[in-house]
């Protein structure tokens, strides 16, 4: 049977209920939403600099310079990442700071600094896709099975 509660569980709860409110933290979706844009469009006005460089002053072609950006983005945020700087970009800026190619390299590099301690195999060599793993895992699943559907379409003569 449920026993009426006693003035002290009472003030306990309210109290409670105060330290919850108190410590949980309030969001502004709006706020979000401008320093994710601000922080993605920053990384690809960065991005698009590095392509135009590449494509003007290093004579590329554009696969190859789109390749260059790449490597040079996926360098600058794993540096980043092992300075520590990169979280704070990803506090500031959320999914603006992890969904381009950037947030990936930071998710492989980030468990490798944090392991470090634990040694080279152990430490860095066990821990270094234990985000990025799922991720290269079912995409590489996912793209075996679309292969699969489109090759049964092609033989099919449905494409």
């Amino acid at each position: 049977m449920n026993e009426p509660k006693s003035d002290e569980q009472r003030s306990l709860e309210k109290e409670y209920e105060e330290y919850v409110k108190r410590i949980t933290p309030t969001h502004n979706l709006l706020l979000q939403m401008l320093r994710a844009f601000i922080t993605g469009g920053l990384i690809c006005v960065v991005g698009q600099f590095l392509l135009n460089f590449a494509k003007n002053t290093l004579s590329m072609d554009q696969e190859m310079a789109g390749s260059f950006c790449s490597l040079v983005l996926v360098f600058i945020s794993v540096l980043l990442t092992g300075l520590n700087i990169y979280p704070s970009i990803v506090k500031f800026g959320g999914a603006g700071a992890l969904v381009p190619i950037t947030g990936f390299a930071n998710s492989v590099a980030a468990p490798a600094v944090e392991f470090k301690k634990e040694g080279q195999v152990f430490g860095i060599g066990c821990k270094i896709f234990t985000i990025a793993g799922p991720v290269i895992l079912y995409g590489i699943l996912t793209s075996w099975a679309l292969g699969l559907i489109y090759w049964i379409l092609k033989v099919a003569g449905v494409i």
